[in-house]
């Protein structure tokens, strides 16, 4: 090796501008015309749609918009009802990967048979019904793949999605073909995680693989002014 050189830019400043242009719009909660892009990859939310103006509030929405960028796995955790999803759709749309599908499923919804194959598809002929059809991971692409209540995901499902994680590639239900995996996940939970590994209903190897980083959503009671 003869030498290296390395070409860097460093953007914290617009990013900082872009986060103070995103609060003064939340407090004024006002839509301007060039304000109003939304984006044809489903979602509805983004950061100026957070009501509040709590400290705590805007703390963790500042901690979201500087993890926006990143490609890190997300652990949103917070009651039912505090805006977990808004804040994940929020997300998507403030980083890098807002062109790209967002796509949202709720884990407690679906049963175990048929969470497997909707999350990575399925191959015809794989059990009874089983049609040729790419799962959630093969359709967000490059975009964010939400896995909402994944507390109530059961354990056996867990050693399956842990396994997705680590190779960052999926195979469909009877199928012999590996995809890679290119989206970024955001998870999001209504009990505390570490509660959850003590009573043995989430598998630690999975925590530490979807939560990059924890984003703990305050209920309104603990938001001050905001109510």
């Amino acid at each position: 090796t003869i030498g290296v050189y390395s070409i860097s830019k460093d953007e914290s400043k617009l990013q900082s501008l872009l986060s103070e242009i995103v609060e003064l719009k939340r407090q004024s909660n006002k839509d301007t015309e060039g304000d109003s892009e939304t984006y044809n990859n489903g979602t509805r939310f983004k950061f100026s749609d957070i009501i509040g103006s709590s400290k705590s509030m805007k703390k963790i929405i500042k901690e979201a918009e500087a993890i926006s960028w990143l490609d890190n796995s997300i652990l949103l955790v917070g009651e039912t009802g505090t805006g977990k999803e808004v804040f994940a759709q929020s997300i998507h749309n403030f980083g890098k990967r807002k062109t790209e599908p967002f796509i949202g499923i709720n884990c407690s919804a679906i049963p175990e048979n048929l969470l497997e194959s909707i999350l990575f598809g399925s191959v015809k002929g794989a059990y009874t019904g089983a049609v040729d059809a790419s799962g959630l991971f093969e359709e967000a692409g490059e975009g964010t793949l939400f896995l909402d209540e994944l507390n109530s995901m059961p354990i056996n499902m867990q050693t399956k999605l842990l396994r997705v994680l680590q190779e960052k590639r999926v195979r469909r239900v009877g199928g012999k073909e590996d995809y890679p995996v290119k989206c970024r996940i955001i998870s999001a939970m209504n009990q505390d995680p570490y509660v959850l590994m003590e009573e043995g209903k989430l598998r630690q190897d999975l925590f530490y693989r979807i939560a990059g980083y924890n984003l703990y959503i305050p209920e309104l009671k603990d938001r001050g002014n905001d109510l």
